[in-house]
């Protein structure tokens, strides 16, 4: 009898082995233009889950698309997302030091070009087949949250989007007549990059637009709180928050669930 128990644990266990091997999570990279430049996006998705499937697209920090963003973009096909992380400088450029993140971030923030590089990126989303083109959201990070901000100002068709210590400054307030996108704002309280007048200033925004809103702020967090490689020194004006990192994801999770659930399910 001990013999059979065993044999039947070990068959069990290469069951469990062998799904997982099929559950590998698969990434490809994907080129796309903007005109004459050449953008590298990074693909994600779950090659063991069947059908279509809600699509998000994750904007990048100002460093540009490095691994951090893909790491996201991992985690989100981990949980059962197609993740498209967008390229929004061309030939994947990432900054070195925060002199080149700051001059390719100023290159793009505030211009044309954030608006229409969020919308091809989407568009490129929208068209994997394994994606629901009903079904996507888009997120991103500090330059990658103001990024995700504007798409849904531009009124695309978008289930939400959630920008995590994101700018939150426009030229264009969004149109109650086009906004589509449900909007989730994650923010540390403590970011300088956000003062008070900023906030009040986005709350009108989203008053006026009429639009289905949420503002988080976070106790003692300061710009970055999602990234580990943010560092731990609040004083920088940047840094890593274990707290606000882990309660935003949960929310954005929550989030995902809410927007992305069909007619008639609980």
């Amino acid at each position: 009898m001990a013999g059979l128990r065993n044999a039947r644990i070990l068959a069990v266990a290469a069951a469990l082995a062998a799904g997982s091997a099929r559950a590998a999570v698969k990434t490809e990279t994907v080129p796309y233009k903007d005109g004459d430049t050449v953008l590298n996006g990074f693909l994600a998705y779950d090659d063991a889950v069947s059908g279509r499937r809600p699509g998000v697209l994750v904007i990048h920090e100002w460093w540009g698309l490095n691994d951090y963003a893909k790491r996201r973009a991992r985690q989100l096909a981990g949980m059962g997302y197609v993740a498209f992380a967008c390229d929004m400088y061309g030939d994947g450029k990432v900054g070195a030091t925060r002199q080149e993140a700051s001059a390719l971030a100023g290159r793009v923030r505030g211009t044309p070009a954030m608006r229409r590089r969020a919308v091809l990126a989407l568009d490129v989303l929208k068209k994997d087949k394994r994606v629901d083109p009903d079904r996507c959201a888009a997120i991103g990070f500090c330059f990658g949250g103001s990024g995700v901000l504007e798409l849904a100002r531009t009124g695309a068709d978008l289930k939400g989007v959630v920008s995590f210590h994101g700018g939150l400054t426009t030229k264009e307030p969004a149109d109650p007549k086009t906004l589509k996108a449900a909007i989730l704002v994650l923010h540390g309280a403590d970011d300088r990059n956000a003062p008070a007048e900023t906030l009040e200033a986005f709350r009108n925004e989203m008053r006026k637009a009429k639009a289905d809103w949420q503002l988080v702020l976070y106790g003692n967090a300061v710009h970055a709180f999602s990234n580990p490689d943010a560092g731990h020194d609040p004083s920088r004006g940047a840094a890593y928050d274990e707290k606000a990192a882990r309660r935003s994801w949960a929310l954005m999770t929550a989030f995902f669930r809410e927007i992305f659930a069909t007619k008639g399910s609980d």
